[in-house]
């Protein structure tokens, strides 16, 4: 009796752990692996731009914001306020 109430308590516990999905990887994430959006007509920085801040705005695994890119890019800042503020009226 004591070792089927050990074995559901592990099973218990480990029904717990998470598995590490929806982490962000630290590495940037291949181009392929992005979520696409319609942006025909855009520079490639406000697309950019647009697609992290609209997975920011709806909290993703894909959720990502260049510092670097965004206080030196007016395109891709435009981009990224402007995914952020869409995205995230639609929640």
């Amino acid at each position: 009796m004591r070792l089927i109430a050990a074995v559901l308590l592990i099973f218990t516990i480990a029904g717990c752990t998470t598995t590490g999905q929806g982490q962000r990887p630290t590495e940037p994430i291949p181009k392929s692996a992005r979520p696409t959006y319609n942006l025909a007509g855009y520079s490639p920085a406000f697309k950019d731009g647009y697609i992290d801040g609209c997975e920011t705005a709806k909290q993703s695994s894909y959720a990502a914001k260049d510092e670097r890119r965004f206080s030196s890019d007016n395109q891709y800042r435009m981009g990224w306020n402007d995914g952020f503020s869409v995205c995230r009226g639609k929640q």
